[in-house]
């Protein structure tokens, strides 16, 4: 199996064993951990930047000479960078996942992770687009003639209706859209399996765009480029921001806003939360929990305005 890592930017001067320790993790992730390509490079650019500072700071030391103070400075000094709490806190873990397997490898005795502790970082409720937006978005825009602008239309829906994840959408197999079943099957991170269930009005525009257009072979791409080609991320994000730019002014306009839409109108309609979990693919309540909280607000709001004590 080839390797997603191969050679770090600072090859010239870490010295072959260290890099051959950065790569046998990564490898860990990848193949143990199943975690995505996209995780995978985000723990390989922390990593990086640390042993890049520890290279010139510190004059490289080995991988049992590593201090907490060593650590410490590298945090501080990626704080007065202004680099958020929150992208720090992703650093820590990294390092914290990257230590504690350097101990199960027996190649460390005490991690210098030990007595970090992870910075707080405020609660920030994840933005959602309004009902009322959605209703515009899918009955007032009037969306190009042909397939480009079907499939940009269906691709909102497919989103909004299901929840799923950008890269979720983009691999979406032929074979994976179930009619008899009105669901689909997606593939979320750490390749885990799930199905969502898909009303049968938006069933019948997907067999619909499937039979009007040219289709690959069962396990290819569902949505496809003119050329047949699966599509690109960053056209993706194009059509969602551009037409969403139509509909409202919150700030973010992605993908991932829309997949906070669906789990907010869920929630906000009283859908029970592990079942949102569920369709979310998330591994566990907490995260899910957060989409309780837009719900509190509405109804905070809902009594500030109609509670005569409020």
């Amino acid at each position: 199996m080839s390797r997603l890592f191969v050679t770090l930017d600072i090859s010239f001067f870490m010295p072959t064993t260290q890099l051959l320790t950065i790569q046998t993790f990564l490898d860990h992730l990848k193949f143990q951990k199943r975690y995505s390509q996209h995780t995978i490079i985000s723990y390989r650019n922390d990593l990086q930047g640390f042993f890049t500072f520890l290279y010139e700071d510190y004059n490289d030391p080995g991988l049992k000479e590593i201090k907490a103070t060593y650590v410490r400075t590298w945090l501080a000094s990626l704080k007065e960078a202004g680099i958020s709490s929150k992208t720090i806190n992703r650093k820590i873990s990294t390092l914290k996942s990257f230590f504690k397997h350097q101990l199960k490898q027996g190649n460390l005795d005490v991690s210098p992770m030990a007595t970090i502790i992870s910075p707080k970082v405020g609660n920030r409720l994840p933005e959602f687009v309004d009902k009322l937006d959605t209703e515009q978005l899918f009955n007032v825009i009037q969306f190009p003639e042909g397939r480009t602008g079907d499939m940009e239309k269906l691709i909102l829906e497919v989103f909004y209706n299901t929840g799923i994840r950008k890269a979720e959408l983009i691999s979406l197999s032929n074979k994976n859209v179930d009619a008899a079943a009105s669901a689909i099957k997606v593939f979320g991170k750490g390749s885990k399996e799930r199905i969502i269930p898909v009303s049968p009005g938006l069933m019948d525009k997907l067999q619909h765009f499937k039979n009007g257009t040219e289709q690959l072979p069962g396990d290819g791409p569902f949505f496809t480029s003119a050329k047949g080609k699966k599509l690109d991320p960053r056209y993706v994000y194009g059509v969602v921001n551009k037409y969403l730019s139509l509909v409202t002014s919150i700030g973010r306009k992605s993908p991932h806003i829309l997949r906070h839409s669906f789990a907010t109108h869920l929630t906000n309609n009283g859908a029970d939360l592990n079942a949102v979990k569920e369709l979310l693919g998330h591994s566990s309540l907490a995260a899910t929990q957060v989409y309780t909280h837009n719900s509190i607000e509405k109804l905070k709001d809902v009594h500030r305005k109609a509670h005569p004590k409020a």
